[in-house]
């Protein structure tokens, strides 16, 4: 058995190693050099070089090497539609575990408890989350009140409300922390409203191509 694992790794550093030295073989680098290590056997052909011939084709072909612009990192694949959401579905659950460990008033804890519930429905797998992928403005707008406004909401909340305690008085932090959510819940409506309203769209186009094909026939 030990045999056939080291009779396997050989052959798979054998192929690691062939695959290294044609991805060399056909880098800039190798060009480079092989194109200065062709003009130093010109010169060694004209007798410039002399005796010494070797070390001017090694030297030339190393200084091609090396003036040889370095092979640039193959840039990063944009995100398709589905990661982008698999991403926000994730900091959604994030978002839950942070939320369960707070305490708001019951106002409050009532006015996120159904933003939480639309962001939920919203992001659930199939065809709604799948109409949501196709509007990447909806899933920046929710990925970014998912990811930083609720969160700075709670978080704001909790800060004034302890300096409140110290030095009473002001506007309430209560109102402020229901107002955010209110205009949150709204901002979710309107994306909810926008991707209806695309369904819809898409209801009325398919009418109107069978009514003009039933025309046609």
């Amino acid at each position: 058995m030990a045999t056939n694992r080291s009779a396997g790794g050989g052959g798979l550093g054998t192929r690691l190693l062939g695959t290294r030295l044609l991805d060399y073989l056909e880098s800039k680098k190798n060009l480079a050099g092989s194109a200065c290590g062709i003009v130093g056997l010109g010169l060694t052909l004209t007798g410039v070089a002399g005796t010494y011939w070797p070390v001017v084709v090694a030297g030339l072909y190393g200084a091609g090497a090396l003036i040889a612009p370095p092979r640039r990192p193959a840039p990063p694949e944009p995100e398709g539609p589905t990661e982008q959401l698999n991403g926000v579905r994730e900091q959604f659950g994030r978002l839950r575990e942070y939320v369960a460990e707070v305490e708001l008033p019951a106002p409050a804890e009532g006015r996120l408890a159904e933003l939480m519930e639309l962001y939920g429905a919203l992001l659930e797998p199939g065809w709604v989350a799948d109409v949501l992928a196709t509007d990447p403005e909806s899933v920046h707008a929710l990925s970014r009140a998912i990811e930083l406004d609720v969160p700075e909401c709670v978080d704001t909340y909790n800060r004034t409300r302890w300096w409140t305690r110290l030095t009473p008085g002001g506007e309430s932090p209560e109102r402020h922390l229901e107002r955010q959510l209110s205009l949150l819940h709204e901002e979710a409506e309107r994306v909810t409203a926008d991707l209806r309203e695309a369904e819809a769209r898409r209801q009325q186009t398919h009418t109107t191509y069978l009514e003009e094909r039933g025309q046609r026939s």
